[in-house]
């Protein structure tokens, strides 16, 4: 078995996107001859968080500590360094695989009672390809007996084909920035400055997260009631992750080391942008922000994607 477990393929046109059986990642996307979503190989566990699913929380939990009605709990420290809890429960155990067809694939895991998590939460995500490109939907279920509070996040890295990040320009759909102490909320959400909102990534240095992700925030709007983020390159080429407005925070950041495979095999340290639509901030499970409370028997439905533009 590789790390990353089976490797789905899916294939509509010129669409195509590869998904891991181990954290059900998305382990690559490519639409219109250029890569869209950064690949990694199936023989080791995807760098840096790529394509990961963040569930039942993104991001972090200080100290792993949180309560919830009275109850304190403790998750395990799975960023120990930092003595925190990070990305949920679900990216390094095998995913069920619900359904596959050519131009897509349903896989289902389940955030069980442990140390830290007091209700399970039945977590199905399904990736298809087509004409519009990559659209990912997730149904969160609460199995238990009592109301949990839960957040989802993604964490692609997003690609224009071989333009190199410095040449790309970021546009957010965003209208604030959470200032951070040790990548933890450091006092109240600020508004953004309208040079960050559309900014080119030359030189930027990012592991910041952007509140206030609506419908028409931004410099290129959202009459269709999506949030929109986009990399785009010189040539009027670019990338657009679009998502329901449920995902109102947005992670971005940029690592100088991230391990890019080329078409020989070779891998190099080269810039990188991850683009990760969460429906809360960091340590939400402490503040409270922007938590879906879901009571037992209920399901909810939130979806988010990626196509070529321009």
């Amino acid at each position: 078995m590789d790390a990353c477990g089976e490797r789905f393929v899916i294939v509509s046109g010129d669409a195509r996107a590869e998904v891991d059986e181990v954290g059900a990642a998305l382990a690559g996307f490519s639409q219109g001859g250029r890569v869209r979503i950064e690949p990694h190989p199936p023989t080791a566990r995807p760098p840096k968080g790529s394509g990961a699913v963040l569930a039942p929380w993104p991001n972090r939990v200080r100290g792993g500590r949180w309560s919830h009605r009275g109850a304190g709990h403790r998750l395990a420290l799975t960023e120990p360094d930092a003595g925190n809890a990070i990305h949920g429960l679900l990216r390094h155990v095998p995913w069920t695989l619900v359904e596959r067809a050519g131009d897509r694939v349903t896989l289902c895991a389940v955030a069980a009672v442990q140390p830290g998590w007091p209700q399970p939460v039945r977590v199905t995500v399904t990736y298809a390809v087509g004409r519009d490109g990559l659209t990912v939907t997730t149904e969160v279920e609460n199995l238990g007996e009592a109301p949990v509070p839960f957040g989802l996040g993604f964490h692609p890295y997003l690609r224009v084909g071989d333009v190199p990040t410095d040449e790309l320009e970021l546009t957010l759909s965003a209208r604030t920035e959470l200032p951070l102490r040790d990548q933890l909320p450091d006092g109240p959400a600020a508004p953004l400055q309208a040079a960050i909102s559309r900014t080119r990534l030359a030189g930027l240095q990012l592991d910041s997260t952007f509140g206030g992700c609506t419908p028409g925030a931004g410099p290129d709007g959202g009459a269709d009631g999506r949030v929109r983020h986009r990399v785009g390159a010189r040539d009027g080429g670019g990338t657009e992750l679009w998502a329901d407005p449920a995902f109102g925070w947005v992670q971005v950041f940029t690592p100088d080391d991230f391990p890019r495979q080329g078409p020989d095999g070779a891998v190099t340290a080269s810039r990188a942008i991850a683009v990760e639509p969460m429906t809360c901030p960091p340590d939400a499970l402490n503040s409270g922000t922007d938590l879906i409370e879901l009571v037992p028997g209920e399901t909810q439905v939130l979806r988010w994607g990626v196509h070529a533009t321009g």
